[in-house]
């Protein structure tokens, strides 16, 4: 009887997992104009600016903050630009958009910030199951990173992957 041989662990493949890229879940909050229109239609640029002035942005230090407004409602420009003033001196970042769009930049500027050295001409597996869900942006964003340097990449498991990209110079 011939012995049992791992030939994924014998293999040359490299895992990738993505959720180290991924921002922890309590850094994105939303700061929503909605509360501060009059019913919740007009913005009225002298009671806003009253109620910046005496909002609490403690809930928004340390976190990267989604500017957005849930309402209905037409908002002037500079009104998105006070609410990021404001939020500036106690938030990591400010962007406007949703919570999942913040997250997704997030995502990419990780991954864009990636060390690919250790994946230079190698064959990559990018992980795709686990615990924690992964949105597609960093598959996207994993696949445009590793490209142009990897020999190839792929989706899964070491076991059972699903080709994506080979690099027939390297």
């Amino acid at each position: 009887m011939e012995p049992i041989v791992n030939r994924v662990a014998e293999s040359s493949l490299i895992t990738l997992d993505l959720t180290p890229y991924l921002p922890a879940d309590d850094v994105v909050a939303v700061f929503d104009l909605k509360p501060f229109l009059f019913r919740e239609m007009i913005l009225k640029e002298k009671d806003y600016r009253a109620a910046l002035q005496t909002a609490d942005f403690e809930p928004f230090r340390g976190k990267h903050v989604a500017i957005t407004c849930s309402a209905d409602a037409v908002i002037p420009m500079w009104a998105y630009m006070l609410a990021a003033a404001s939020l500036q001196p106690v938030a990591l970042t400010v962007g406007f958009g949703t919570q999942s769009e913040i997250v997704n930049g997030l995502i990419r500027q990780n991954i864009a910030e990636m060390d690919v050295t250790d994946f230079v001409g190698k064959r990559i597996v990018v992980k795709g199951c686990g615990t924690v869900a992964v949105p597609e942006s960093a598959y996207v964003a994993a696949t445009a990173r590793l490209r142009p340097i990897a020999k190839s990449v792929m989706y899964g498991e070491p076991c059972s992957t699903v080709p994506v990209f080979k690099n027939r110079d390297l």
